[in-house]
């Protein structure tokens, strides 16, 4: 009867095959051809997970050579088939114009708990092993994982969600788009505030905004970077490029004016507007720093405070030709230029976008 069920699956007579199988499997369950001939009508069904299970324990049960080398024949159909499905789905994902568009993939933090079987979801998503995927998954902060067109990255951050795999994506011309002030100084007008700022055309003018639209707040230190000569191990004079001080930014988001109100220490004016100190003429910048960033707090005290830069700028820095394509709003005095520069507001710019994305989904699902 084996003979004939190997006919009739060279004959593609399915319905003869599944017949003779049913047959097969109340007379000889254990047989491993017959079990090898179910998977194959599992895998013709296309019941793909049932028969990569079949072939898989044929391969760990059986030592019969021919058995093997079959069952092994067809996982790599099956792994063809899953390929062309997904090369299917990510073509659909990506047809639409604004699905082409460039984004990228953030994984959130998730819990060491989870993180066993988590690994073993990603790993088997991204196709990769279960070890390097539990190193990529945060357990603290955001992590870059991916960047490329949104269309793509919807369809493997949908099916990385659906397994509990926390993460999202947003688009770069969506941050691209965003406006953002350099803030020269901040004044109280009446119960508002009033903001003297210079745009990205280098023009300074005013506008005043009520505190309860200020939708964020984030915070970070950029390194200042300065050559230095320095000895060698071999005691001979060098070169050497070193972080000799650091840059405090801190972000106001206002997104219903989709702008970033940025201030930056090296920039504010201390001396004017606000009185953050009754002696900010002998103050240093840190100190009247320090005194600006305690005052924004006192007034904000219900806005997310968004404060993990430095870990989120380590999995960016080096994606050059990403962040060659972001503006990064910054004015600070460098000899050459820096992916710091550009990875703060990246960081900024995500969680402005994401914010605002999570705001116009709880506004539509109100409606």
């Amino acid at each position: 009867m084996l003979n004939q069920i190997s006919a009739a699956f060279e004959c593609k007579d399915y319905e003869t095959a599944a017949k003779l199988i049913q047959q097969m499997l109340v007379e000889s369950p254990e047989n491993p051809w017959v079990q090898l001939y179910f998977a194959r009508l599992q895998e013709v069904s296309h019941q793909v997970q049932d028969a990569e299970k079949l072939y898989r324990q044929l391969l760990r049960l059986t030592t019969h050579s021919k058995i093997i080398s079959q069952a092994r024949q067809g996982l790599q159909r099956l792994e063809e088939i899953k390929q062309e499905e997904k090369q299917r789905a990510i073509a659909k994902a990506t047809a639409a114009p604004d699905k082409n568009e460039l984004g990228i993939l953030v994984l959130e933090p998730i819990n060491n708990e989870l993180k066993a079987n988590a690994a073993l979801n990603f790993a088997q998503i991204m196709q990769i092993d279960a070890y390097t995927a539990r190193m990529i998954l945060p357990s603290q902060n955001w992590r870059v994982y991916r960047i490329g067109k949104v269309g793509e990255l919807a369809f493997y951050g949908t099916q990385l969600q659906q397994s509990g795999i926390p993460c999202f994506w947003v688009k770069i011309p969506q941050i691209q788009e965003i406006q953002v002030f350099q803030v020269k100084y901040l004044s109280l007008d009446k119960s508002q505030i009033k903001v003297v700022c210079q745009n990205e055309a280098n023009q300074v003018g005013s506008m005043t905004f009520d505190l309860s639209e200020i939708t964020a707040r984030v915070v970070g230190m950029l390194p200042v970077f300065e050559q230095v000569v320095d000895i060698n191990a071999r005691g001979k004079l060098e070169r050497k490029t070193k972080t000799q001080d650091y840059a405090q930014f801190c972000d106001l988001h206002l997104s219903t004016r989709r702008s970033i109100l940025r201030i930056y220490d090296q920039g504010y004016e201390f001396q004017r507007g606000l009185e953050i100190s009754p002696q900010s003429n002998q103050n240093t910048i840190r100190i009247n720093w320090n005194n600006l960033m305690n005052w924004v707090e006192q007034q904000l005290p219900q806005v997310n405070l968004w404060s993990d830069f430095t870990p989120f700028a380590q999995t960016v820095i080096d994606q050059t030709e990403t962040l060659k394509q972001i503006p990064s709003h910054i004015n600070l005095f460098r000899r050459e230029k820096s992916n710091w520069d550009t990875a703060f507001h990246l960081y900024s710019g995500i969680i402005f976008t994401k914010n605002a994305s999570l705001q116009t989904s709880s506004t539509a699902g109100r409606n």
